[in-house]
């Protein structure tokens, strides 16, 4: 154990030199941003996704959630203006509703829904109505039907079928990409006719293996960004499912950070955590970047070039505007402003990022 704990450190050390060089973004985060009906509050925030026009989606697991304290079901998508107002909620009373996990947009502003509890992915149009559904949830008359057990070694996936799904994107020619995160751990490929292409990744460490990918976006030149967040990376495909690089976040917390929930990781537990992407959202400008969300601790988000370099960190973990906790989805309509939804703090922060100087911190990253 001391050896392992030391082979940590020494981890560590490396890029402790590269944080002087990462420079902290200076922002501000817009108080009680958007606004709910009377009486309404939001539960575990786990997305945000905002369309064309500025629309702000929110996935919360409010206001909708039955069943037993140890296994409630709760699911609510709601829709704001772009000053916040409420406008709707969608989707009220879905059947694939069970477990809100994340909430993408489309370039023709279609809704998708990750549900996790239900292992589906079901899209809307804009006006609110579902027009496609993936994968399918566990009917509640089935014999001995309960939770998926994560054993070892693990089940095969099945074509068409989701374990526990995470996100979703699309390339340039409308191709699906789903993220089957905690129990296939897997990227499974469909055209854009909603037809089933292919699927790659498998639970494990080595290149193009996953324990449990959490995110994936799509840049402009069709390449993937899969969030393999406990194997604390980023891996990068083509749309085949070929390993084109992979890398990782090195910028040690402020010492003096503490978590929000449970015990403040050290050592080993801390190495572990350090930059493991739990959100990724990616910029539509001519100088795409990426933003990456740790959990809920160290808590912080990171602005990072396509090819991995950390550009500048944002915020740290606490409860205060400004901090963060269990930052699970993030949404970048420009490369100053990123929405940031919190499944500890149970809220959605707008910020407002200050733009940096001109070349400021290419370190950090590897």
């Amino acid at each position: 154990m001391k050896a392992r704990v030391l082979a940590a450190i020494a981890a560590l050390a490396a890029p402790l030199l590269a944080q002087q060089s990462v420079p902290e973004i200076s922002f501000d985060s817009v108080p009680e941003f958007l606004k709910l009906p009377a009486g309404v509050n939001f539960g575990e925030v786990p997305g945000v996704a905002v369309n064309s026009k500025g629309h702000v989606f929110v996935f919360t697991r409010s206001n909708s959630a039955t069943g037993p304290a140890y296994g409630a079901a709760a699911a609510q998508l709601l829709e704001f203006g772009p000053k916040g107002e409420f406008l709707r909620e969608i989707g009220k009373g879905l059947y694939g509703w069970s477990e809100a996990h994340s909430v993408r947009i489309d370039k023709d502003d279609n809704i998708w829904a990750i549900d996790k509890g239900s292992d589906m992915i079901i899209k809307f149009n804009p006006a609110g109505r579902v027009t496609m559904v993936f994968g399918r949830r566990t009917e509640a008359a089935d014999e001995g039907a309960k939770p998926w057990e994560h054993v070892n070694p693990p089940r095969p996936p099945i074509d068409g079928l989701f374990r526990q799904p995470t996100d979703v994107t699309w390339d340039s020619q409308g191709n699906i990409y789903i993220t089957d995160g905690y129990v296939n751990s897997r990227v499974a490929k469909y055209d854009k006719n909603g037809d089933w292409v292919k699927s790659w990744g498998e639970p494990g460490t080595a290149p193009g293996q996953f324990r449990i990918p959490h995110a994936i976006v799509a840049d402009r030149n069709d390449n993937l960004y899969v969030g393999d967040r406990t194997n604390r990376r980023i891996q990068v495909f083509d749309t085949e499912g070929k390993l084109l690089r992979m890398f990782t976040i090195d910028v040690p917390p402020d010492p003096r950070t503490r978590a929000v929930n449970g015990n403040t990781p050290t050592g080993e537990r801390l190495a572990a955590v350090i930059g493991a992407p739990n959100s990724i959202c990616i910029t539509q400008g001519p100088n795409q970047v990426l933003f990456v969300g740790e959990s809920t601790f160290p808590g912080r988000l990171f602005k990072v070039s396509l090819d991995g370099k950390v550009l500048g960190v944002i915020g740290r973990s606490g409860r205060q505007l400004k901090q963060f906790s269990g930052a699970h989805q993030l949404a970048c309509p420009s490369e100053n402003v990123v929405y940031a939804a919190e499944t500890s703090n149970w809220r959605v922060q707008k910020l407002i990022l200050q733009p940096q100087a001109a070349g400021a911190g290419h370190e950090g990253a590897r």
